[in-house]
């Protein structure tokens, strides 16, 4: 996938679509940011392989997921996807709080999913997720776009100061409380460097969303900066 809203970048990305899918019938959407860390079924996350359970089961709905990873500043892909190469233009696009990521996924990737398959419109049915600057990419696209995504998922979100991210409790108490739900998870453990701690910026984040009322949810385990 090329970009109109990041020229000059190539990208892969996957879909999952659940047996249970049905064509006269809008499925719920879920796109994953840093695609490649979710789609494995024998890795962390294993979404193919939970989903599958989730819809089975009937405790989530029949739901299309979108994989996709961050942007190479390449006229080709590397030979297989992951973490190397790194995504030359992933801080860009992750990690800049601005309406830019979310254009993308409106002009660039979600065309390309609506076309093969009937999604739900409807933002409480579609939700948005990620890991490390991919939690606080997921936060912001919903932020920016209440009405394309009113579901985040964030592990380990890094709120902290990385292009000056860690504004982001401070806006939220400041702001209009916007139609989004949101989880966060995080470990005690998590970094603590010049650029801040990965841990009390998810804190602070979980205390700016109750104050302003948010269905929030804060899982804190003790572990570190992963899946």
């Amino acid at each position: 996938l090329e970009s109109s809203v990041f020229p000059g970048t190539v990208r892969r990305y996957s879909v999952y679509v659940p047996a249970q899918y049905d064509p006269e019938v809008p499925a719920a959407l879920m796109v994953f940011q840093d695609g490649h860390a979710y789609a494995p079924e024998g890795g962390e996350f294993r979404v193919p392989v939970v989903f599958d359970n989730l819809i089975h089961s009937g405790e989530m709905p029949v739901t299309i997921a979108v994989f996709v990873d961050p942007g190479h500043l390449a006229e080709t892909l590397p030979e297989k996807r992951g973490w190397q190469p790194a995504p030359k233009n992933r801080s860009s696009e992750y990690d800049t709080l601005s309406p830019a990521y979310a254009q993308f996924l409106a002009s660039d990737l979600l065309p390309r999913i609506e076309a093969d398959y009937r999604l739900s419109s409807d933002p409480a049915m579609r939700a948005i997720g990620g890991l490390s600057s991919g939690g606080i990419c997921a936060f912001t696209a919903a932020w920016e776009r209440p009405d394309l995504f009113g579901k985040v998922l964030s592990h380990v979100g890094s709120f902290v100061n990385i292009r000056g991210r860690d504004a982001y409790p401070g806006i939220i108490r400041k702001s209009e409380k916007k139609p989004i739900r949101v989880y966060l998870q995080d470990g005690s453990t998590d970094r603590d460097n010049k650029q801040g701690n990965w841990w009390l910026g998810n804190k602070w984040m979980d205390a700016a969303l109750r104050f302003k009322g948010y269905d929030v949810k804060f899982d804190e385990g003790t572990e570190g900066h992963g899946g």
